[in-house]
């Protein structure tokens, strides 16, 4: 008698020869291309690609991955499958973490007899009261007390919508920031559920598209960002400031997703449709003092200079940055601190590796609970210390930070 074979052996077979590898080498072939013009063409090194290719490496970073699909003329998507090298959370992150991933995903706490219920007015001051340790990036604080205030909003029922909304908008974009990814697609799913209007919803796919784009899935994030931008466009000679504000965000999300995924022309149209919202708004504007809204010319600079150092343009990244005010921006504002990592690894990548470590060193003195969150920040910092024959003290304190492997 055949023995049979079980239908998940063979899906485990195609998904193991479907490997990002086995993709660069099929549409590689179909260029017409050796190992080495490819590698002479991407600016990868010959090496890198023939591990890949030969299945000694599994996968490959998303910019390495977007460098050869540059070189072969297809989306970054089509080597990368669909989800490409994921940034997983640290196990002393995950246990941190556990109360408001809980407190998320879980249903309320049965409050006793003897309970004070919560109200909206009490649940509302409690959450003006923690946005300073959202915007200051106090990750400590917050990961002890968000759990209750999680619970309270959920106790309120329908008249505290706009309550829990706002605040599973603020636990979403926490989660995205230290990659519990699964919790803050969670927490954005609810709060755009629960969303009373489309200016109130194109906030939380603001920040949904930003998770998608973390986690690779570069599609699903220009997808979902074309579709809320084609929706929220305002008439210009009308509009007010909060309609330009979240217009030019998701626009911004376009671009981000185009440009990594080798889409340069609808990158670039879109960002010329967000420096026309920042025109017409004129200076940085956040609707309803939210700091995750903020939008104007200096954020669009700011994210012009993020794609040039997606597509491997240093010079560019730093000429724009000489006309990006930053003294003007908080030393806590995440697009701030995103702007000086791009302005490290700029640095780094021209071999100038005092400078990039100085841009680390300004963002941990500023920003000391966000830094170490940040891969991009040990790639950076990796960079640096390959270049240079010694470490310094300061160097090997900074690489303790950022979690750079021994």
């Amino acid at each position: 008698m055949t023995k049979r074979v079980p239908f998940v052996c063979y899906a485990s077979y195609a998904r193991n020869m479907s490997t990002a590898g086995q993709r660069v080498k099929e549409v590689r072939k179909r260029r017409g291309l050796s190992q080495r013009e490819l590698a002479d063409a991407s600016g990868v090194s010959l090496s890198a690609i023939r591990k890949l290719e030969q299945g000694e490496r599994e996968t490959a970073r998303l910019e390495t991955l977007r460098k050869l699909a540059h070189a072969l003329r297809v989306p970054t998507m089509r080597l990368a499958g669909e989800q490409p090298n994921k940034e997983d959370a640290s196990a002393d992150t995950v246990d941190r973490w556990a109360g408001v991933r809980e407190a998320l995903e879980c249903p309320p706490v049965v409050r006793g007899l003897d309970d004070e219920p919560p109200t909206v007015s009490g649940v509302r001051a409690a959450m003006h009261e923690t946005e300073p340790l959202f915007s200051g990036d106090h990750f400590s604080a917050l990961s002890v007390m968000l759990p209750a205030l999680l619970r309270d909003a959920e106790a309120l029922g329908p008249e505290g919508r706009s309550v829990r909304v706002r605040l599973l908008q603020l636990a979403g974009w926490l989660m995205v920031q230290t990659r519990q990814f699964k919790a803050a697609e969670t927490a954005l799913e609810r709060a755009l559920d629960d969303s009373a209007d489309r200016l109130e919803g194109a906030a939380t796919v603001n920040t949904l598209c930003w998770l998608f784009l973390r986690q690779g899935e570069l599609g699903k994030a220009y997808d979902l960002a074309v579709k809320w931008a084609d929706e929220t466009e305002p008439r210009m000679s009308r509009a007010t400031p909060a309609e330009l504000s979240t217009w030019g965000w998701l626009l911004l999300r376009v671009s981000a997703a185009a440009v990594r995924n080798s889409q340069p022309g609808d990158a670039e149209d879109a960002l010329k449709l967000a420096t026309a919202a920042a025109v017409a708004l004129g200076r940085e504007y956040a609707p309803e003092n939210d700091f995750l809204r903020t939008f104007g010319p200096t954020t669009v600079k700011l994210k012009a200079a993020e794609n040039a150092g997606v597509i491997d343009r240093p010079d560019m990244v730093l000429r724009i940055a000489e006309r990006v005010p930053v003294f003007s921006l908080k030393p806590t504002s995440n697009n701030r601190n995103r702007h000086l990592l791009d302005v490290a690894d700029a640095y780094a990548k021209t071999a100038n590796y005092a400078d990039a470590f100085e841009k680390l060193e300004q963002i941990r003195a500023g920003s000391p609970e966000w830094l170490p969150n940040q891969r991009y920040a040990r790639d950076i910092l990796g960079r640096v210390i390959q270049g240079r024959r010694t470490l310094t003290a300061e160097m090997r304190t900074m690489a303790d930070v950022v979690g750079l492997p021994l």
